[in-house]
C-alpha cells in the first residue's frame, strides 16, 4: 500500500510540475503574442525591447550606430507613429533615432505588477533617463509634443547634461500644482473638458469601455485640419490596449489637478519642478494652431535662458510631427546645431 502511495505521490507531482511549466509556456506565448499585434511601421526602424527603471521599454531605433543621438517622445493619445516621415529624414542625415513607447503605451510594461502606476511628470521624465542609461546614451538631443514635450522639458531642466538640445512643441509645459487648482476663463476651462471627466468615476469607465472613439474624437479636435484616414489612426490606437494603458491616462489628469498624489520618492523632483526651473540648453519651441493665443510663445520664452529660437506653423494642429514632418524634424536637425 505504501509503495503504491508513493507512486501515487510522485505521479501527482511531476502532473503538478507539468501543468505549471504549460502555464508558464502558455503566459510566455500570450505576451509574446500581445507584443506581436503591435505592428509598427518599417520608416521607423527597428522595434526593440529593454529593461530600464521600472519599466519592459518598448522603443524603435534607425540610422547610424555613431550618429549623434536623438529620442523622439509621442504624447497622449498618439505613440511612436507620430514620428513615420520624421525618422527618415533624420536618418538620412546621419542621426541615430529612438523611439520609445511612454508607460502606458505600446509594448513598454512594468517589470512587476505591484509597481504603482504613476502618471506624474517626474516619473515620466525619469523613465527616460532610465531608457538612457541602459542604452548608454550620455547625451541626446530630445523632441517631442503634448506628453512627450512634457517629458522632454523635465529631462531637460532636471538632467541638463543629458540633452545636447531640445525641441518642444507648445514650450514650457511644466505642470505646476498650484496654478492648476486656479480656475481660468470659461472658453479656456472649456478645451480641458476631458481633465474633468477624468477626475469622475463615470469618466474612468467610460475611457476604460470607450478608448477607440475617445482618443479618436480627442485628435479630431486637437487637430481640425488634418484629414487623417482609419489605417493612420488605427496603427496608433493599437498602442491604447497596452493593459496599463488607462490607469497611466487617468493617473495623470488627476495628479494634475491634485486629486491623486503621486510618489514621494520624487517629491524632491517635484519641488525642483515647482520652482519653474529655467531651461538651459539649446532649444527651438514651436507654436501651432493649437496654442491659440499662446502661438507666438511670448508667454514662455523668458524660460529658456539657452541658445533658443521660436518657430509659428499655421494650419496645423497639435499632433506637429505627423502634421508637418518636415518642419519637425528640421527643428531637430537644427537644434543640434544652434549658434
Amino acid at each position: 500500500m505504501k509503495t503504491i502511495l508513493k507512486i501515487a505521490n510522485n505521479i501527482t507531482t511531476k502532473i503538478v510540475l507539468i501543468a505549471i511549466l504549460f502555464m508558464n509556456a502558455t503566459l510566455t506565448q500570450a505576451q509574446t503574442s500581445t507584443q506581436k499585434t503591435i505592428e509598427v511601421n518599417s520608416s521607423l526602424g527597428t522595434l526593440k525591447q529593454i529593461n530600464a527603471g521600472l519599466l519592459n521599454v518598448g522603443y524603435t531605433e534607425a540610422g547610424p550606430a555613431n550618429g549623434t543621438p536623438v529620442i523622439l517622445l509621442h504624447g497622449w493619445p498618439y505613440d511612436i507613429h507620430s514620428y513615420n516621415e520624421v525618422v527618415p529624414l533624420l536618418v538620412t542625415k546621419g542621426y541615430h533615432v529612438f523611439t520609445p513607447y511612454l508607460r502606458g503605451f505600446g509594448t513598454t510594461t512594468f517589470l512587476s505588477k505591484d509597481t504603482f502606476r504613476n502618471g506624474q511628470q517626474a516619473a515620466l521624465a525619469s523613465d527616460i533617463i532610465a531608457f538612457m542609461d541602459a542604452l548608454k546614451i550620455d547625451k541626446a538631443v530630445i523632441g517631442g509634443f503634448d506628453w512627450g514635450a512634457r517629458t522632454a522639458v523635465v529631462v531637460s531642466a532636471l538632467w541638463p547634461e543629458r540633452v545636447k538640445g531640445l525641441v518642444s512643441v507648445s514650450g514650457y509645459l511644466v505642470v505646476n500644482l498650484e496654478a492648476n487648482l486656479k480656475p481660468l476663463p470659461p472658453t479656456a476651462e472649456l478645451g480641458w473638458w476631458y481633465q474633468y471627466y477624468f477626475a469622475t468615476e463615470r469618466g474612468k469607465q467610460g475611457y476604460t469601455q470607450n478608448t477607440y472613439d475617445f482618443n479618436k474624437l480627442i485628435w479630431k479636435i486637437a487637430s481640425p485640419l488634418w484629414n487623417f484616414d482609419k489605417a493612420t489612426y488605427d496603427q496608433t490606437a493599437q498602442s491604447f490596449d497596452n493593459p496599463d494603458h488607462v490607469a497611466i491616462v487617468i493617473h495623470n489628469y488627476r495628479w494634475r489637478q491634485s486629486l491623486e498624489a503621486g510618489e514621494s520618492k520624487y517629491d524632491a523632483l517635484e519641488k525642483r519642478l515647482a520652482a519653474k526651473p529655467e531651461i538651459k540648453v539649446p532649444t527651438i519651441t514651436i507654436g501651432s494652431d493649437f496654442d491659440g493665443a499662446f502661438a507666438d510663445g511670448k508667454a514662455y520664452a523668458n524660460k529658456f535662458t539657452g541658445k533658443y529660437e521660436h518657430r509659428i506653423l499655421k494650419g496645423i494642429g497639435h499632433n506637429v510631427p505627423q502634421e508637418d514632418p518636415k518642419a519637425f524634424a528640421q527643428a531637430i536637425i537644427d537644434v543640434a546645431n544652434l549658434k
